[in-house]
């Protein structure tokens, strides 16, 4: 509660702060908001002033082109996200692939989540320096068009919305004109806008068009949020940067995410495959006349995978025929992805179908079967065949291709069991952050944005077994009983799930115990909802807990993020007690012994010796024979596996994430049996050249 309430504090500064810079943006508002009242023909540009335009250095729209230093230009860009690549040679390793390909212009998202993980802590170093990534592209002579937001998509966690925007009471309306919301936005753009006004072209950085929003006439239809967010970015970036929304190429995408301004440019996306001629000229009713260059600014080289599917493929030649039909037309394009790269840590984000229950998490790779692929391999059928097209529209002859950088592999590696998760409570759990509640609460609400959440109750027990229901849990629980009593006990008897997307009641076992019995819910946040109706997606348990037909009271809350799990490195669990303090206090048993074959999650750990700095190099690590966890390697977050699922068996680990010398690799795993003692498994590490895995 201590935290919700220095959000509140936040947010009432923000209200205080914002209200006289509001009030000083207004008649800049009131401008921007000016020419939806219009007709496009007030928007054009007449001729005397779009010869003006060309006569001067920079990056513009003139005579239905794309112009750079008074010359014609012609965008083929493609995505690479900093974010999705480790910053560590990589980011210039998959810039030198991308110009192989062909590209002069790379497009990124920016995630809000990333940057500002906790309200008004900042983070742009690692991964998330933004400013070096621009830079980089910048020397490496690539332009950039970069997708600020606040919403990306991106299959990305929340859309790159911060998690804890879910905390805010009353509820925000995401995406709207909705003031609370827009305060945070401004806030979030005050800090970013002007990190990027040194990176824009005519100050001599790569940055030639800033996209507000993405894709907004998908979800609303609220152009006075649009409205103020061009305005506050044109406060910030000044007239000359080319701003710009993406839509699907549908007139009704389109009459509801445009912005009917001459400064604001309206791009399209549609489908591979499609017919691009009717949809750039659809595309010139949303610009002012003489301002609708054709570009497709997602040409989708491949599509994203949830877990339980099939890996998502296209075919080479025909994705190649459909890039040569729009370059054919003169028209730009951005490849989406040029290259994917990873869902690193708890990033991934989700899918619906036409109910929130119908839930779909994306898989920790996001290779998107894009012409360079997750691990940086180019000598594949798609990309040669999109680099033939390039080559074949462009005028000069494209630089040589580099060799892949080649992967390693290590052979088997020695992985033993530290202990269950219940033992291990208090080395991965903060006492501090443990609430005590009278109903069950949401992650967010307690400052638990990823990761895990464990509740625990009691109830007294009977004669007959008893019927447990929960109406929303998100994503999926695993549930445990287990006498309450005053002597120390083996691990509590797992019970079974309930899952998001498939929620089922359960029959709890009878236990003949002393006192009452305890109940642990274990739930796992596998991902928030990135595009759709659905995107306000709180975590854990929403609802209260049924048994028997009647709510559980009186709860425990222990987040587990795994943020410390390199704290249970020197854990000897047989120097200590048999269970951990935390668990002591929550249940205890002596009547559990005949159970042995209980299920429950475990933490293992195993050590990957590097004889020399030459023998590091990329590998896939096997994850055959287990069921469903998270892989940490040298304490940062691979991310999440689900071998039983599928369809991705193998998870990619970069050369850089390694080193020479001892490599520490633990697994949280869901389902070890806690019954082994002293178990030692063994795990393959394979050079496998498929980085997604196997169906």
């Amino acid at each position: 509660m201590r935290k919700e309430s220095a959000l509140a504090k936040i947010f009432m500064m923000l209200r205080m702060r914002s209200f006289l810079r509001l009030f000083i943006l207004g008649a800049v508002i009131m401008w921007a908001f000016m020419p939806a009242l219009f007709p496009i023909p007030t928007l054009s540009a007449s001729p005397h002033q779009q010869s003006l335009e060309v006569s001067r250095k920079g990056f513009w729209i003139s005579n239905d082109m794309f112009w750079k230093d008074n010359v014609p230009y012609r965008i083929i860009g493609g995505d690479v996200h900093y974010f999705r690549v480790l910053p560590e040679q990589y980011w210039e390793d998959r810039l030198l692939r991308a110009k192989a390909l062909g590209l002069n212009t790379i497009q990124t998202y920016v995630p809000w989540n990333l940057h500002e993980p906790q309200p008004g802590k900042w983070v742009f170093e690692g991964v998330a320096d933004l400013e070096s990534y621009l830079k980089l592209a910048n020397e490496m002579g690539f332009i950039v068009m970069l997708r600020v937001g606040p919403y990306i998509c991106a299959e990305w966690d929340f859309g790159g919305f911060p998690a804890w925007l879910l905390s805010v009471e009353p509820p925000l309306r995401l995406r709207s004109s909705d003031l609370a919301y827009l305060l945070l936005v401004e806030r979030w753009w005050n800090y970013l806008l002007p990190k990027l006004v040194p990176l824009l072209y005519n100050n001599g950085g790569p940055i030639i068009m800033v996209q507000v929003e993405n894709e907004y006439g998908s979800f609303g239809d609220d152009k006075k949020y649009l409205h103020h967010l061009v305005a506050l970015a044109r406060v910030h970036l000044g007239e000359d940067v080319i701003l710009y929304t993406t839509d699907g190429g549908s007139r009704d995408t389109l009459d509801k995410g445009t912005v009917l301004r001459k400064d604001v440019f309206a791009a399209v996306d549609f489908s591979t495959g499609e017919n691009p001629i009717p949809i750039f000229e659809l595309q010139k009713k949303y610009n002012a006349p003489g301002r609708s260059p054709a570009l497709s600014t997602e040409f989708y080289t491949g599509w994203l995978t949830h877990w339980d599917e099939r890996i998502a493929k296209t075919d080479a030649s025909s994705t190649a025929v459909a890039l040569d039909t729009i370059l054919s037309q003169n028209a730009s394009v951005v490849l989406y992805m040029a290259h994917g790269g990873t869902n690193f840590g708890f990033f991934n984000g989700a899918n619906t179908g036409q109910s929130a229950f119908d839930y779909k998490p994306d898989l920790t790779s996001y290779d998107y079967d894009a012409p360079i692929k997750e691990f940086g391999d180019v000598e594949n059928p798609k990309f040669k065949a999109l680099r033939a097209v390039i080559q074949k529209h462009s005028t000069g002859q494209l630089p040589p291709i580099p060799l892949n950088k080649g992967s390693r592999a290590y052979g088997q590696v020695k992985v033993k069991k530290i202990g269950s998760l219940f033992e291990l409570l208090d080395f991965i759990t903060e006492p501090t952050k443990v609430v005590k509640t009278h109903q069950p609460m949401p992650m967010e609400k307690l400052g638990q944005f990823y990761g895990f959440m464990l509740y625990v109750s009691e109830y007294p027990s009977k004669e007959f077994g008893r019927v447990l229901s929960i109406k929303q849990v998100k994503d999926r629980a695993q549930v445990f009983v287990a006498c309450k009593s005053t002597k120390i006990l083996h691990s509590p008897i797992y019970v079974g799930k309930i899952e998001r997307w498939s929620s089922v009641d359960l029959h709890l076992p009878s236990l003949i115990c002393p006192d009452n019995i305890s109940i642990l819910i274990l739930v796992e946040n596998m991902g928030r909802v990135n595009y759709g109706p659905f995107i306000y997606d709180r975590k854990g348990i929403l609802s209260d807990v049924m048994l028997d037909g009647s709510p559980l009271y009186g709860w425990r809350i222990f987040p587990i993020s795994f943020d410390g799990i390199s704290n249970i490195s020197n854990v000897n669990l047989i120097k200590q007690a048999p269970i951990s303090r935390t668990l002591k206090k929550i249940i205890q048993n002596d009547s559990m012994s005949h159970l042995k074959l209980s299920k429950g999650p475990g933490v293992f750990e195993g050590h990957l010796s590097i004889d020399s700095s030459d023998e590091v190099k990329d590998t896939f690590i096997s994850l055959k024979g287990w069921n469903k966890g998270v892989l940490f390697v040298n304490n940062f977050n691979i991310g999440r596996f689900w071998v039983s699922v599928g369809p991705q068996c193998t998870l990619y680990l970069p050369a850089p994430l390694l080193h020479y010398g001892e490599n520490v690799v633990e697994l949280y795993e869901s389902y070890a049996y806690v019954h082994v003692q002293a178990n030692t498994t063994y795990h393959d590490w394979l050079d496998n050249k498929h980085a997604s895995g196997n169906p």
